[in-house]
């Protein structure tokens, strides 16, 4: 049996991009930090790209993280420590707002990671889209099973409901 190897691009694995995008605000995301890691830039060197081609990231592009999310973000590990951010909120990059940067950093790096970045946002749909059919398998599995196991669901809960009535005491007792 010959092993798929993941896909790489610029020495990067299509894993550990998977790695860095994140769940914020019913949105996949990449952060700016780990995009610039990613992209071999500085992440000021990111931003000021970013900010001096603003009319390429709107807000379903982009958003600043609020301190409520820093804080969310610094608790699940995904940022070391406030202090990681010198100051600076991060930048929160969809899927397409993420396509967008390849033309804002114009660099061989830049294109083959984000090649890399697409096909790992795309590898993520496919995996979501797989979960949402299993979930609806098993409800579907779930209400004709309801049915058929009604009686058994009511006895459960009648043994649930059913208060403990204090039990004899078994065992040898010594006089005293």
């Amino acid at each position: 049996m010959v092993k798929k190897k993941k896909k790489k691009s610029n020495g990067i694995s299509e894993k550990k991009i998977v790695q860095r995008i994140f769940f914020l605000r019913g949105e996949k995301v990449m952060l700016d930090f780990d995009l610039a890691i990613l992209y071999k830039v500085e992440t000021r060197v990111l931003k000021q790209a970013v900010k001096r081609n603003k009319k390429r990231f709107p807000k379903d592009f982009l958003f600043e993280l609020t301190p409520q999310e820093i804080r969310f973000m610094v608790s699940q590990n995904v940022i070391p420590s406030k202090s990681y951010l010198g100051g600076a909120r991060p930048f929160a990059f969809t899927e397409q707002g993420v396509a967008m940067l390849s033309g804002v950093l114009k660099s061989e790096t830049a294109i083959e990671v984000n090649i890399a970045i697409m096909r790992a946002f795309v590898q993520m749909r496919h995996l979501i889209e797989g979960h949402r059919n299993l979930v609806k398998k098993l409800e579907a599995l779930e209400k004709s099973y309801d049915k058929k196991f009604i009686i058994v669901f009511q006895a459960i809960r009648e043994l649930l409901e059913q208060k403990s009535k204090p039990r004899a005491e078994i065992g040898f007792h010594a006089k005293r």
